[in-house]
């Protein structure tokens, strides 16, 4: 176990399937030279040259059409959108080609890709470098969508993302590069399995990605007013783990669900519905979300603070659904 930054753990995940896998290769805007615009691809090129780590034009829609061929002939391509607020100009290629090839060849070709994107607000870069548009994926058949909470998930989660067979949209907070945790490098995380990230028997919190520590910081509070919340920190959204969280329901009759996302139309809103038609017995209280108000997100530091969800406002929630 090292203790190292959620950053250094997708680098350390990045060289570590290079090492072993001469198949893997990584490419995108600025990902060789400069090692990425937030650092997380430095040293790659040093190591594993120009013919594994490529720099490649601004264009998104190229990036991710790569991506699909190169996996199409045989590679494991990791692509970087440097944000993911530009992956809307790379719909095509993910929605119409990755996601449908296996089922357009009856099975006998597939896209092994890894689209790796940066997500999230807190950091004032305005309505287009901070959206989090995960959801968006979720909806697409033959995708699998990865939203690591911590350096631990983010290294086990990406080496099974690139060991896995079909493409995978692996969504990292930018705010979380910095944050530091004990990292295994010798263990990888199954996709489609949740984490109790904390045990309670009052409410259950369903989370991902930063809103899972605001989560946690919620749950501290509110123990000390007597109120027990299970956190659980999703860590794949599609396919997402309703064992665990069917099971977490059984013990505590509410649920709460937050993430940064929009509210409207979002991961909360497929889980909220999910329980009212599969664990409608279970429930004690109505189901209550807690994320973005439907607005782009803003510029100015105290209007972002008022639109991202707070360690406050989940707690909030918390208590009204134990009222």
């Amino acid at each position: 176990m090292t203790e190292i930054s959620f950053s250094r753990a997708v680098n350390t995940a990045l060289r570590d399937a290079m090492t072993q896998d001469d198949q893997v290769v990584v490419f995108g805007e600025d990902v060789a030279d400069a090692g990425g615009v937030f650092k997380v691809t430095r040293g790659l090129l040093d190591e594993f040259g120009d013919s594994r780590v490529r720099d490649t034009p601004i264009s998104e829609a190229t990036i991710a059409s790569m991506g699909v061929g190169a996996a199409m002939s045989g590679l494991k391509p990791i692509v970087e959108i440097m944000f993911m607020d530009f992956i809307a100009l790379s719909m095509d290629a993910i929605v119409n080609q990755a996601a449908k090839a296996r089922f357009m060849f009856g099975g006998r070709s597939h896209v092994p890709m890894v689209i790796r994107t940066p997500h999230g607000g807190g950091l004032s870069a305005g309505p287009q470098h901070s959206q989090c548009l995960e959801a968006w994926f979720a909806h697409i058949p033959g995708l699998k969508v990865v939203c690591p909470a911590s350096p631990a998930d983010a290294y086990g989660l990406l080496r099974s993302a690139i060991s896995d067979p079909d493409p995978v949209i692996f969504v990292e907070h930018k705010g979380m590069y910095a944050a530091r945790g004990a990292v295994d490098t010798q263990i990888t995380l199954p996709l489609g399995r949740a984490e109790v990230a904390r045990e309670g028997i009052d409410v259950t919190i369903v989370t991902y990605g930063a809103a899972v520590k605001s989560s946690l910081d919620a749950a501290e509070a509110l123990a000390r007013e007597g109120i027990d919340v299970e956190v659980i920190n999703l860590r794949t959204l599609q396919p997402w783990d309703t064992e665990t969280v069917l099971a977490s329901l059984k013990k505590t009759h509410r649920l709460v669900i937050a993430h940064e996302a929009v509210q409207a139309f979002g991961v909360g809103a497929e889980i909220a519905a999910w329980a009212v038609s599969e664990a409608f017995d279970e429930l004690d209280a109505p189901v209550l979300r807690e994320a973005a108000p439907f607005m782009p997100v803003p510029f100015a530091g105290s209007l972002e603070r008022e639109y991202n969800v707070s360690a406050e406002r989940i707690s909030n929630a918390v208590r009204e659904v134990t009222r």
